[in-house]
């Protein structure tokens, strides 16, 4: 299982930019992966890079036909080998 962090963001599009925000949301929802939506990012379980790199292209893709003319992608990574590790046994790891 990896664990990502992504925040997809356009720039030059005004200050609110929940339009294109939603439009992500509704990508990775379909995608069927696990994920919970954070205040600066979303966070996805994935089952390997393909699966992410496919999920961020779809979002990427999503602002694109929303009108975006710039782009940010900004994606963390944790590819954990040692132990099964989800978005909610990191979360219990620091109660």
């Amino acid at each position: 299982m990896i664990l990502a962090q992504l925040s997809v963001y356009p720039i030059g599009e005004g200050t609110s930019l929940s339009r294109f925000v939603k439009k992500g949301v509704k990508v990775i929802k379909a995608s069927g992966f696990n994920y919970e939506i954070g205040g600066m990012s979303t966070a996805i379980e994935v089952p390997d890079l393909d699966a992410l790199f496919n999920l961020v292209k779809k979002v990427h893709q999503a602002h694109l036909e929303e009108g975006g003319q710039r782009i940010i992608i900004d994606l963390k990574v944790d590819d954990r080998r040692d132990k099964e590790a989800t978005i909610g046994s990191k979360r219990n790891a620091v109660k």
